[in-house]
């Protein structure tokens, strides 16, 4: 008699219906799968276990004494580096998507899971089992809402794949490490970016309103080192809107729930990660966490161009400042914000300290959120790692 597994019983949730996550749902996918089953287990909004998938992933969790680990998490080494031909159109270099269709063309795997986007809407995710090199570079560009990527888990089971790359964020990866050991596969590849932020489509359209000169023409955007928001319009154009003149007030309830009560901005669980926030302007941040990582980066050793990161500055300073700014919901007029922009890219912080600085700034925030709207789940869920980044920092009185 052949035994079923457990997860093939149960029956993925209608659309539109209640998920266990409720509110601070992040719209991963898994609950749109029959791996439902497994989500009181697996969901990061549920159930935060960070040490012991760190120690299943990695074979061993961060060192909180290392300053470098307890922000970053754990990894062997990281440098930053650019493509010597950057694939065009591709939101950086394209370094995501060379290692993609590398692994792809090489026989590693037999399918990548990416995010395309939908024929109708240029920013609505259509999370996709590519297949060949052509579907991975139509999912070039970030999609900056929320995606169900693991949607597709399904399929995979089905499809009778053996060998996959799973391209995600922090929220999607726990959830997909989570079930990794049920996904009947040989070898799972896990390459990462960094994530923060997220939002519905509808709150990505008020964002945009609200911050661009021309939001209909915007193809992509970035928090940038340099403390701007980096606008790329369709006609090639780069618009740059300082952070410090962000309509906050009108802002604060744009961004997920899930998104402000999350702590894996450096998504730890990946293999490899490819982000920008720890790298000098125009260069990209590259961790590799553990071997399997560092096999997926030899494919492209030689496509790319790299330097060891480096670290400027003092973030402290900023970072305290911006907790009661954001806390009161402050906006600068415009051309204060551009004066306080230019003097901090001379004299605030660069590469790691940037990230650093990035990372404090939404850490606190998030912690603040959680306490004041979750209480209940904040011993729980804000990692031990978090809860030692943010006791560096003076919260407001009534917290």
């Amino acid at each position: 008699m052949t035994l079923v597994s457990p997860h093939k019983k149960a029956k993925a949730l209608k659309p539109g219906s209640r998920r266990p996550a409720k509110e601070l749902c992040s719209e991963c996918g898994l609950c749109d799968t029959y791996y439902i089953h497994y989500v009181k287990e697996a969901c990061a909004f549920i159930n935060q276990q960070f040490d012991a998938l760190e120690q299943q992933t990695h074979g061993r969790d961060r060192h909180l004494d290392q300053e470098n680990e307890l922000y970053f998490g754990v990894h062997r080494h990281m440098f930053a580096a650019r493509k010597i031909e950057p694939i065009e159109g591709a939101q950086w270099t394209g370094i995501v998507s060379s290692i993609a269709i590398a692994m792809l063309t090489n026989g590693l795997v037999e399918g990548v899971v990416c995010v395309q986007n939908t024929k109708e809407d240029r920013f609505q995710p259509q999370p996709i089992i590519a297949t060949t090199p052509a579907e991975i570079l139509a999912a070039k560009v970030n999609k900056p809402t929320l995606s169900p990527n693991l949607s597709v888990l399904e399929q995979i089971e089905t499809s009778g794949m053996k060998r996959l790359l799973v391209i995600g964020v922090g929220c999607q990866i726990q959830a997909l490490r989570a079930v990794e050991k049920q996904l009947g596969l040989e070898k799972l590849y896990v390459l990462g970016t960094p994530c923060v932020d997220n939002v519905t489509r509808a709150g990505l359209q008020k964002f945009l309103d609200t911050t661009s000169r021309s939001p209909d023409t915007v193809v992509h955007y970035e928090f940038m080192q340099d403390f701007r928001i980096h606008f790329k319009h369709a006609d090639g154009s780069i618009e740059k809107v300082p952070f410090f003149g962000l309509k906050t007030n009108q802002l604060k309830d744009v961004f997920a729930p899930s998104c402000m009560s999350c702590f894996d901005y450096v998504n730890s669980l990946a293999d490899l990660v490819v982000g920008y926030m720890g790298a000098p302007f125009g260069w990209q941040w590259i961790v590799v966490r553990n071997q399997t990582g560092a096999e997926m980066l030899e494919l492209v050793k030689d496509q790319l161009e790299t330097q060891p990161v480096m670290s400027q500055g003092n973030r402290k300073e900023a970072v305290q400042q911006s907790i009661p700014a954001y806390d009161k919901g402050i906006t600068l007029p415009m051309w204060a914000a551009k004066l306080m922009g230019v003097v901090i890219e001379k004299i605030g912080p660069k590469g790691l300290e940037y990230a650093k600085f990035s990372i404090d700034s939404h850490f606190t925030r998030n912690y603040l959120y959680t306490k004041r709207n979750y209480p209940e789940k904040l011993a729980k869920h804000v990692p031990e790692f978090a809860k030692r980044i943010v006791s560096q920092y003076k919260l407001p009185d009534n917290d």
